[in-house]
């Protein structure tokens, strides 16, 4: 899954490294592409639980209807201000459809775990509160490629 850096061995993260970052950033950008080959990239919340990224997506987005005719998506991860700081990761794969669309919150085993990380995370709650416009999409990466420029 995490592919090989030769140039940038010394900066790539872990797979330790790699989940604890995943798990504490909030933010993400996500890239997806129409069927005329027009780009798009949006930023959105997210969830690392199980080695995979949850996103919790508006269904009547571009983003999902980009997703819904061409799963295949590219989704960054980074941070850092100062050059020594620098970090991030980024993923690629497809996209999964997960659960009801919206979801209302039928019993779906599959959400569990990330229904309960994501409350906690930006919520503070115990529960996920479904509000009928969001639904869930799992990118379980073919790809992962990281960098800490704080490594140098």
């Amino acid at each position: 899954m995490t592919a090989t850096q030769r140039r940038g061995r010394r900066i790539m993260m872990t797979g330790r490294e790699l989940d604890a970052y995943l798990t504490g950033q909030r933010t993400c950008r996500v890239a997806t592409v129409a069927a005329d080959g027009t780009p798009h990239a949006g930023a959105l919340w997210f969830g690392w639980t199980g080695g995979s990224l949850w996103l919790y997506s508006l269904v009547r987005s571009r983003r999902w209807a980009h997703l819904r005719a061409d799963p295949r998506i590219a989704v960054l991860v980074d941070d850092g201000e100062e050059y020594g700081e620098l970090r991030g990761v980024e993923l690629t794969g497809t996209a999964v459809f997960v659960g009801e669309a919206p979801r209302t919150g039928l019993p779906c085993p599959e959400l569990r775990a990330p229904e309960r990380d994501f409350a906690a995370k930006y919520f503070g709650a115990d529960a996920m509160p479904h509000d009928g416009r969001h639904a869930w999409l799992r990118l379980t990466p073919d790809r992962i490629v990281s960098w800490d420029f704080r490594k140098l």
